[in-house]
């Protein structure tokens, strides 16, 4: 993380850190972001909620990774929203992360229960993909350096239930729509960061 702070980062950039659960996702993003500021302010967008003691304690956690300079927005449904309202331009943002916010809106929006209808469905899926796309357009609205972590859940077995289907299908697809947009993206396999994309 060090060799990352001493890097030239260019300004008005969206960049995607992804990864597997514990794979050093968040801690990358804090790097990238304190690299990106230079005197700048920063924003954390947090999209969590403590519903349960493990929740609570996951926050505690990610909260200690922060400077505590740094100025945090709890937004668990509309993080875009919340950095037009809230976020001046010319800041560093940190959205972290997209699977939690996606995963808050199917609480919101579907519940546990399985069949859904239709409409409802997709309700959901045009929700995601425009707050991801609005997402896409802050750093260039607002002149932004916003840093989005996000996770890869589709790399294992096929879930069970068609609920836990949907939510893997329908993250697949914010992500790609976030990396079809990114500037850069970085994907983290056991604490290292493998650049896939990075356009100046």
């Amino acid at each position: 993380m060090r060799r990352l702070c001493r890097e030239k980062v260019a300004t008005m950039m969206l960049a995607m850190i992804t990864g597997g659960a514990r794979s050093g996702k968040s801690s990358y993003a804090v790097a990238l972001a304190q690299a990106l500021a230079r005197g700048r302010p920063v924003f954390f967008v947090a999209t969590a909620q403590p519903l349960d003691e493990e929740m609570a304690q996951r926050i505690r956690r990610h909260r200690q990774l922060r400077p505590p300079e740094w100025v945090t927005i709890e937004e668990p449904l509309h993080p875009a929203q919340a950095i037009e309202s809230r976020v001046p331009s010319g800041a560093v943002v940190v959205v972290d992360c997209l699977t939690t916010w996606l995963g808050n809106l199917f609480h919101h929006l579907v519940g546990e229960t399985w069949p859904q209808s239709p409409g409802k469905v997709e309700g959901l899926r045009r929700l995601a993909l425009e707050e991801t796309d609005a997402l896409c357009r802050l750093p260039y609205s607002r002149a932004l350096d916003l840093v989005v972590v996000t996770n890869e859940v589709g790399l294992g077995l096929v879930p069970e239930s068609p609920l836990a289907r949907l939510y893997r299908d329908l993250l697949g697809e914010v992500n790609q729509v976030l990396a079809r947009q990114a500037d850069r993206l970085v994907l983290m396999v056991a604490g290292v960061p493998l650049a896939v994309k990075n356009n100046p």
